[in-house]
């Protein structure tokens, strides 16, 4: 995928960089619209990047969407992964048509899906992949396995950090970093600094593409 930025990105609806983060919601409800969902703004939507196989953590998906699907959210996945995941998504989205959305894989719509999402569900470490580095450039927060490189948990007391990470791959310790994440999300003032944080650290360097 090339290395487009939101700044300069000629496949989504509105332009944004770390100083213009309130306009990325323009690239949530422009996509809401173009798929017939309500326009929510406030509803904090979620992708998942890299699609999903039971080595990115399938088995552990499986156990959490009930509490994911109990959440006030709605749901980006990319359509990349096993045939067994493939089924489980399309069903999910027939099942929720107006918030499971699988993304296709091609280059404007995996960018549309970056501009729009909030935040970005791992399950398995994603050190080395180059989907969590345009996560970081496109102010989508991760959440994350603790460990993975590139990134820090959160600390409100001291607002630092750039996602909300879980310490075990189990399933109470990643339904707590997304309700964590969607506690936060209420406040755009601290959503933002995790934004920029996340941005901040693909031009220092910190993250870059292997």
């Amino acid at each position: 995928m090339p290395q487009f930025l939101p700044s300069t990105d000629p496949h989504i609806a509105r332009k944004y960089a770390m100083g213009t983060l309130d306009q990325k919601v323009q690239n949530k409800t422009a996509l809401q619209r173009d798929l017939g969902w309500p326009a929510e703004p406030r509803r904090l939507m979620l992708c998942l990047p890299l699609g999903m196989t039971d080595k990115l953590g399938g088995p552990l998906l499986l156990e959490t969407l009930p509490g994911i699907l109990s959440l006030p959210l709605e749901i980006l996945v990319l359509g990349k992964g096993s045939e067994k995941f493939g089924a489980v998504f399309t069903k999910l989205a027939k099942d929720h048509p107006h918030r499971v959305h699988i993304v296709a894989e091609n280059e404007k719509e995996i960018h549309t899906m970056l501009a729009a999402a909030d935040a970005a569900l791992f399950l398995a470490d994603a050190s080395r992949t180059e989907e969590l580095t345009h996560c970081l450039q496109y102010g989508v927060v991760p959440l994350a396995p603790a460990g993975t490189q590139g990134v820090d948990d959160y600390d409100p007391v001291q607002e630092t950090g750039n996602a909300f990470l879980f310490e075990a791959p189990l399933v109470w310790n990643v339904f707590g970093s997304l309700v964590r994440a969607m506690e936060t999300y209420k406040f755009p003032f601290d959503w933002r600094t995790i934004q920029r944080h996340a941005m901040e650290s693909t031009i220092r360097g910190s993250r870059k593409p292997d």
